[in-house]
């Protein structure tokens, strides 16, 4: 998977009576191995674009392209495995699996995969060890607090070296030392892995990681700039 080309997409929902726009006649590109923040208010479309490109969700209208695959017309079948295989999720909900441990939920991903067991084990143990979660392996989410959960489920988006990550608000259950540990996680597969990255955030401090900066507001983009 290569460049990420979105052509003037339009998403809108029904809220109660109300019509509500996630997006607007939006127009991005996205190359491969960039590092990119979407920031702007609540409401303002970043979680709407990071589900549109993802496959998550079907826009109204517009296009999405992912190299050559246009994913807004793709079967259930083929979408699903392009996102096991090629995209990372981070939540802002976690989307743990309560009955799990850490590990187990890091390892889901690669079991779906048919990654053999040894290397599941090994790999999981070595993310969450880069995470900061070493000896809390075993524990199920319910025992965790809510930023070792969002660790797990970042260790769970990475474990994989998938071509594009897509985080929401990775961050939002971070103190400022566990926050600048996984960003600086981020910029090193970034780097290293040439692993694209799109970030939705409100956080100042992983703005100031990115190497573009794109504003919303009102489900439109209102600026695109390089930092």
């Amino acid at each position: 998977m290569s460049s990420i080309r979105c052509r003037q997409l339009c998403k809108t929902f029904k809220q109660g009576d109300e019509i509500i726009t996630g997006l607007d006649h939006v127009d991005i590109d996205i190359e491969e191995g960039e590092f990119v923040c979407l920031s702007g208010p609540s409401g303002s479309g970043k979680t709407t674009l990071l589900n549109a490109i993802g496959g998550l969700d079907t826009p109204d209208s517009g296009e999405i392209h992912m190299g050559d695959i246009r994913i807004d017309r793709l079967e259930r079948g083929p979408l699903a495995d392009m996102r096991l295989h090629h995209i990372g999720f981070v939540f802002q909900s976690y989307n743990l699996i309560p009955v799990l441990s850490a590990r187990e939920n890091v390892e889901f991903v690669m079991q779906v995969q048919g990654v053999p067991a040894a290397q599941r084990s090994r790999k999981s143990l070595e993310i969450l060890r880069e995470v900061g979660l070493e000896g809390m392996e075993n524990r199920r989410p319910a025992q965790l607090s809510g930023g070792q959960q969002q660790r797990v489920a970042v260790a769970r988006a990475i474990v994989t070296h998938p071509d594009l990550v897509l985080a929401d608000e990775p961050t939002a259950n971070l103190d400022s030392v566990a926050a600048s540990h996984l960003m600086d996680l981020f910029v090193e597969l970034n780097q290293h892995h040439r692993i694209t990255f799109v970030i939705a955030t409100h956080d100042k401090r992983v703005m100031s990681y990115a190497r573009r900066l794109i504003k919303m507001q009102d489900g439109k983009i209102i600026s695109d700039e390089p930092q």
